[in-house]
């Protein structure tokens, strides 16, 4: 595919996708016919931001750039692109933490080449499928096309990529507290793909409850703004979800610190609190940043000889990616990120 060389040589691209929560499976049983399901939550303070440029070949520097580069392969063969990107990964949500990076790298990549070079416009699920995303978890694939908080519906023998059912805007005065432990790292690659394959069906009433308690009290209390109702909900899905995949992740938690940091945040006001995907990255819920600050302060003092441990402030982002072209090279900066956060 030819472009008008001039119009592509004066063309920046850049594109900022947050990172997400997933919060959990839905039915691992599957006898309805369909599999997986999931609930996640698009949060600020980590992130993924690129600027992408006209290259002759593929030229990419920054954080996850082996991977960018790629996606960004596959995205040229696959439009039969004639000319390459240079791109600048100013941010990259960390790798194997639980956080999307995967899914929100592949679909920046992919943005930035398709309005790069004005391509017909491609929805966010056509390129998470081209990019062999979404294969369990249409999550982060919502979560890039609208912000919010997500639900999908998981997988059915014709599913290209699990189609998001619900779509709801968060409360936006709702804190997160995001818990990383350095290291310790998610289970990936053919370890994943040989846990999915070997773990027993869930039980079929349990399915059926974690389904109630995402449609009969999350999202009602989202919509209520009921921050103990919804963190009551999750914290039942997060332990009965990752009582289900503990043998395949030595334990409730990845991070062996994580129980004892949780536990912690819920005596200091936390309503919901878990683990986002294979972790390790653990998450607490509170009604409001003052208490969040607090409960913060007091576990970073109280974990100040564990450096492996991080504490992030966040909250619901409740918008898309952004994607915007310029004539001129943007300046990326990551707004999200404070100072007393890092």
């Amino acid at each position: 595919m030819k472009n008008n060389q001039s119009d592509v040589n004066s063309r920046f691209v850049s594109v900022r996708a947050p990172a997400r929560l997933h919060l959990g499976f839905l039915d691992m049983h599957g006898g309805l016919g369909r599999k997986f399901g999931s609930l996640g939550l698009s949060i600020t303070g980590v992130d993924t931001s690129l600027v992408a440029e006209y290259a002759d070949d593929i030229d990419i520097c920054g954080p996850s750039s082996k991977r960018a580069e790629n996606y960004a392969e596959q995205v040229l063969s696959h439009f039969g692109i004639d000319g390459g990107v240079k791109m600048s990964i100013k941010s990259a949500i960390p790798e194997h933490s639980g956080l999307g990076s995967g899914t929100q790298l592949s679909l920046a990549v992919a943005s930035a080449i398709v309005k790069l070079y004005e391509l017909p416009d491609q929805q966010a699920g056509r390129l998470a499928a081209m990019l062999h995303r979404g294969a369990r978890s249409g999550i982060g694939i919502g979560t890039f096309m609208h912000g919010g908080f997500i639900v999908d519906g998981g997988r059915g023998e014709n599913t290209e990529v699990p189609p998001v059912i619900s779509h709801m805007p968060f409360p936006e005065h709702w804190r997160v507290v995001l818990i990383f432990d350095d290291e310790a790292e998610g289970i990936n690659g053919v370890p994943e793909r040989r846990a999915f394959n070997t773990l027993e069906p869930m039980i079929e009433t349990t399915s059926a409850m974690l389904c109630r308690l995402t449609l009969m009290q999350a999202l009602p209390a989202i919509s209520e703004i009921d921050c103990s109702k919804f963190g009551e909900a999750i914290t039942q899905i997060q332990n009965i979800v990752g009582d289900y995949f503990a043998d395949a992740q030595g334990g409730r938690y990845t991070s062996p610190l994580l129980q004892g940091v949780l536990e912690a945040m819920a005596n200091e006001g936390a309503t919901g609190m878990g683990q986002s995907s294979w972790g390790p990255t653990g998450f607490a819920l509170f009604p409001d940043e003052t208490i969040a600050f607090q409960a913060l302060k007091k576990c970073r003092e109280q974990w100040q000889s564990e450096p492996r441990l991080r504490f992030v402030m966040s909250k619901a982002s409740n918008s898309q990616a952004t994607i915007s072209v310029n004539n001129t090279k943007p300046m990326l900066q990551n707004e999200d990120l404070k100072a007393n956060n890092l």
